[in-house]
């Protein structure tokens, strides 16, 4: 059974349980009133019958008197201690006087049935001419306030089966809203196995259920999906093509060492520098594929407050000692300027721009702080090749290289500014880099501020 059918069949049977449910409870409490209104109404006439009759036994004889008494749809009948009776029928309840006489000394009401038809009963004691106590005794046919409970029970009936009509209407419409998006995302995935590309689901409407988080949620994971699917495959892609280079170099440095370089010393020296520079490279490049290959939502980002001058001459000195370069520091930003950030992501990422800096150009690097109208900047420059227009807006693509300036002599994978970029958007801030062609590079890095 599918869930639809399971949802239309379950909504229906507790619609008409739960109107059933209803439906005896109105029929319980309203037959209750109707007993208990039979009960007032024979109690009422009994006691007026009992004050008539206790004036007049004596006077009149006792069958006239009866007969006076005696209802339209039942008997009345007069019981002395020794059971001998004296008894009044309506012409319609004939057969009542059939029942044995039974002398009771109390009051009493009760309901009785006899041949299929209910009564009701009522006794209470009188004082006889002899000055015995007899039992006065009346039997009332209940047939108008069952007539009154058939037609109930028949109105009842209707009801339900006419209400039923629109809980099955709205069970199927219910069934089939809720199942829809589900239906819709089980061919959406269908569609994406069969065909092995990603898709979404077109939701409709803006409005804000559980159904329509659903379907924005199952977007959501085709998204992250379709973006680390992409990512695989660009890691793999890269990392294919970019580590076969150094590994064809330490190869072949490797074969040439086994062949002559215990006969050659210098070829020897050669080999070695070369393996030692190449393993580093393809060591600095695997790192940066792992890194990139990383999702957005992976970078872990631990922001806190950042006092920015005593950071930039803590990573200036960091990088000076480390390199063996000199950094010019020139912060003009006031004392105690806080940023709110990832202190060690944001050290890696002015890493990369000193590390660039340091590559492409042997002069002093220099790092220039300061803030303008709602923004604070860092700045770091060189005076290299610098990059040409027309690669300007490509270097931040993963493996781009400018042919003049980045070249494998330099030991650059390609992948530095990429990562940057990444690391840019996980902090929120934004990278501008500027470039004069045999001038050199600046590279600036914008924090909002409010």
């Amino acid at each position: 059974m599918n869930l639809r059918k399971k949802i239309y069949l379950y909504t229906t049977v507790l619609f008409a349980v739960l109107l059933l449910i209803m439906n005896f409870a109105v029929y319980a409490v309203f037959s209750k009133l109707v007993y208990e209104n039979e009960r007032a109404a024979i109690s009422n006439e009994m006691a007026n019958m009992i004050k008539i009759a206790q004036r007049s036994i004596g006077n009149v004889p006792e069958t006239e008197l009866l007969r006076a008494f005696v209802p339209s749809n039942g008997m009345v009948r007069l019981v002395q201690p020794d059971k001998k009776a004296v008894t009044s029928t309506s012409p319609d309840e004939k057969g009542l006087s059939e029942i044995p006489a039974e002398y009771i000394s109390s009051e009493l009401i009760k309901t009785m049935e006899r041949n299929n038809r209910l009564y009701m009963f009522a006794s209470a004691p009188v004082i006889l001419p002899d000055g015995e106590i007899g039992s006065f005794q009346l039997t009332r046919s209940m047939e108008s306030a069952e007539k009154i409970l058939k037609t109930l029970r028949f109105v009842l009936g209707i009801v339900t089966v006419v209400a039923m009509i629109p809980v099955l209407i709205s069970s199927a419409i219910l069934s089939k809203f809720i199942t829809r998006p589900v239906a819709t995302m089980t061919a959406t995935m269908k569609e994406i196995r069969k065909s092995g590309q990603f898709k979404r689901l077109k939701l409709e409407g803006k409005s804000h259920d559980e159904l329509q988080q659903m379907g924005e949620t199952f977007n959501h994971m085709i998204d992250l999906l379709e973006s680390n699917y992409e990512k695989q495959k660009l890691f793999i892609s890269n990392a294919s093509h970019e580590l076969k280079t150094p590994l064809t170099v330490i190869e072949s440095y490797s074969s040439l060492l086994k062949r002559r370089g215990l006969k050659k010393p210098e070829l020897f020296n050669e080999s070695i520098e070369a393996i030692h520079s190449e393993s580093l490279r393809m060591k600095e490049m695997t790192e940066q594929l792992l890194l990139l290959a990383r999702h957005d939502d992976h970078w872990m980002i631990d922001l806190k407050m950042v006092e920015l001058n005593s950071f930039l001459t803590q990573v200036t000195r960091t990088y000076e000692d480390a390199f063996n370069r000199t950094v010019h520091l020139d912060s003009a930003l006031s004392e105690n300027t806080f940023i709110q950030t990832d202190e060690n992501k944001l050290k890696q990422l002015l890493f990369i721009f000193l590390d660039n800096a340091r590559k492409y150009s042997d002069d002093v690097i220099k790092v220039t702080a300061g803030a303008e109208k709602q923004e604070v900047y860092i700045r770091i420059e060189d005076r290299g090749m610098g990059i040409p227009m027309k690669d300007l807006p490509r270097v931040f693509d993963r493996f781009y290289r400018v042919d003049e300036a980045r070249n494998r002599k330099t030991g650059g994978s390609g992948l530095g500014l990429s990562l940057a970029k990444e690391i840019a958007d996980a902090l929120g801030v934004e990278i501008r880099l500027e470039s004069t062609e045999g001038v050199g590079t600046a590279a600036s890095v914008i924090f909002k501020v409010t």
